[in-house]
């Protein structure tokens, strides 16, 4: 099987990335990942809890979205009031080495089109081994 594709080493990867760098970027989407486009009454309080946590121990959080950037302001207005985490949207953090590439820098994706269940379940763990100190 390939490397990445067992859990164990993924989650082993995101908590060496994170004590290494005292830090973690993670990229989640917008629409049906934290926020419900279609209106079917969704809700998404398990993944914006993890995002609060992983905020709490250092995380830095990159809002990832195909939205135009006139939908910014009110994707801004929606996560203040819900109090959802972002440090910023569709942009890699300046702390990082990256060089003029249009995919942005991120240690783990959170969306609903990209296997969020799996990274929702790897990002948890590595935040809970950070947590005990381990």
């Amino acid at each position: 099987m390939d490397f990445y594709l067992e859990d164990a080493n993924v989650i082993e990867r995101l908590v060496t990335e994170w004590k290494k760098y005292n830090n973690l970027v993670i990229a989640y989407d917008y629409d049906n990942t934290v926020y419900d486009f279609h209106r079917r009454g969704h809700q998404y309080h398990d993944v914006i809890q993890l995002l609060r946590e992983c905020k709490a121990f250092g995380a830095h959080l990159v809002v990832f979205t195909a939205s135009a950037d006139a939908n910014f302001p009110s994707i801004i207005n929606y996560l203040e009031a819900n109090e959802i985490p972002f440090d910023a949207i569709n942009e890699s953090p300046s702390f990082v080495p990256v060089a003029g590439g249009k995919k942005i820098y991120f240690n783990i994706l959170l969306d609903d089109r990209a296997g969020l269940s799996s990274a929702y379940h790897c990002l948890q763990a590595a935040l809970t081994i950070i947590k005990e100190g381990a």
